[in-house]
């Protein structure tokens, strides 16, 4: 089946905090030598830059797919046909990044505050962060209707 649109986006804050804690263990560990807490909040962190720094979002006529980083341990789909609508919206600044709660249900989001809110035939809803709001509404209205 042809891809309709995929588009991945990076988390440069995540990145560049799990980087400084990476450097504060590195030195850390010169100084002080490797002690097993360090080494272990070390492999931590690798982890979670592993799984949390980018967040991918792909469209295809059967669903709508998303995963977090290069190592896609955190994923999600839902089919094309149990989606009745979406919208774009501007998430405030305190739903923060990662995988959130929110009152218009989970949030998923590595950067930014723009998103776009999926709503379930089911009713439910939820919200995928994207500094591309417009183009994946768009992309998920064409596969709704081809």
């Amino acid at each position: 089946m042809e891809e309709e649109y995929k588009h991945t986006q990076r988390g440069t804050l995540i990145i560049a905090a799990v980087m400084a804690v990476l450097m504060v263990i590195a030195v850390s560990m010169v100084v002080f030598g490797p002690v097993w807490i360090t080494v272990i909040v070390g492999g931590i962190m690798l982890l979670m830059l592993a799984c949390f720094s980018t967040l991918t979002v792909s469209v295809r006529q059967d669903a709508l797919r998303i995963w977090f980083g290069p190592l896609p341990l955190v994923k999600k789909s839902w089919p094309i046909s149990d989606i009745a609508s979406v919208a774009t919206v501007t998430n405030p600044w305190y739903y923060g990044w990662g995988i959130r709660w929110t009152p218009h249900g989970p949030l998923y989001n590595v950067a930014g505050f723009k998103a776009v809110e999926v709503t379930l035939v089911s009713g439910k809803k939820f919200r995928i962060g994207t500094d591309q709001p417009e183009d994946l509404k768009r992309a998920i209205e064409k596969a709704q209707y081809d």
